[in-house]
């Protein structure tokens, strides 16, 4: 009975670790294709000669792409949209996570079901876009002109992270908050001393997940930012994808490289600073999301 089990259990194992390493194989192959296409030559990459490895190794794409003075005003505007993005969302999900944890809140079973609600049930793009531009004219009214603050402000929520934020907040022993009261502290001492030390796991997980929201976020952005010297760099990278696809575009291009070396380029650009946190939030991820996703 016991060799039968060990034999099962090898077996398991070896599937298991064989069907991970063909998905982790799989969900690397784009990223090595896109490094192997932007720096290949213009014949390989135009007759689908790239597999894997590069061929005909130049880095014109990346020289072109850093000499163009969009690509860094789109790259600065992504920075800035992440960042005070990401801190306004925090701000606003800590806030909303902490107050709706309490159980002397008034008419605290209401705001979590209208929180849930508003996961089940939206009243769609073309409502949800008429309020943007309802509170784009407030901005407008009282002089703020830039378009990016639309996009981070009026973006600023996410019931599924409040609510990971909320779970989090409410396994926080009690008797630690009632001592922290003894000792005369406020309620935001409370939250900044007791409950933010305690649950830095998962609004670690949290601001990750809104970083990478607010660096990937491309509809919003190409709707309601008017001017293009305000576009991120996910408008960017698809106004240049439309430019390189255009036949009169381009006419008469004759450069050692393609044009979807260019893009690929971009690509690799836009992933590069993703990959380079992710590792230093990683060991909070899963912590992060079982601490406020089970509900004790």
């Amino acid at each position: 009975m016991k060799r039968k089990l060990e034999t099962s259990e090898l077996i398991f194992k070896v599937i298991s670790y064989t069907l991970l390493c063909i998905f982790a194989l799989a969900c690397l192959y784009p990223f090595v294709y896109a490094v192997s296409a932007s720096i290949s030559g213009a014949h390989a990459v135009d007759y689908c000669e790239v597999v894997l490895f590069p061929k005909d190794i130049q880095f014109d794409a990346f020289a072109r792409m850093f000499n163009d003075n969009m690509f860094w005003n789109s790259y600065s505007n992504t920075l800035f949209l992440t960042f005070y993005g990401t801190v306004w969302s925090l701000l606003t999900s800590i806030l909303g996570a902490y107050a709706l944890s309490k159980k002397r809140l008034l008419f605290r079973r209401f705001f979590n079901f209208f929180l849930v609600f508003t996961m089940l049930f939206s009243a769609g793009l073309v409502p949800q876009y008429l309020n943007y531009l309802a509170t784009k004219d407030v901005f407008n009214s009282i002089g703020i002109t830039d378009d990016k603050w639309l996009v981070v402000i009026a973006m600023g929520m996410a019931a599924m992270n409040i609510i990971l934020l909320r779970n989090a907040f409410e396994g926080v022993p009690s008797e630690i908050e009632e001592a922290a009261i003894v000792d005369g502290a406020t309620e935001f001492q409370v939250l900044k001393r007791v409950y933010i030390p305690m649950c830095k796991s998962t609004i670690a997980t949290v601001t990750l997940f809104f970083a990478i929201s607010r660096w990937n976020g491309y509809f919003w952005a190409r709707q309601m930012i008017s001017n293009s010297n305000e576009h991120p760099l996910q408008v960017f990278i698809r106004l240049r994808l439309e430019e390189y696809t255009d036949p009169e575009q381009m006419a008469g291009w004759n450069e050692v490289f393609s044009s979807d070396s260019v893009i690929y380029a971009l690509i690799v650009c836009s992933i590069v600073p993703i990959l380079i946190i992710y590792p230093f939030i990683q060991k909070y991820f899963a912590k992060g999301v079982n601490a406020g996703g089970v509900k004790e």
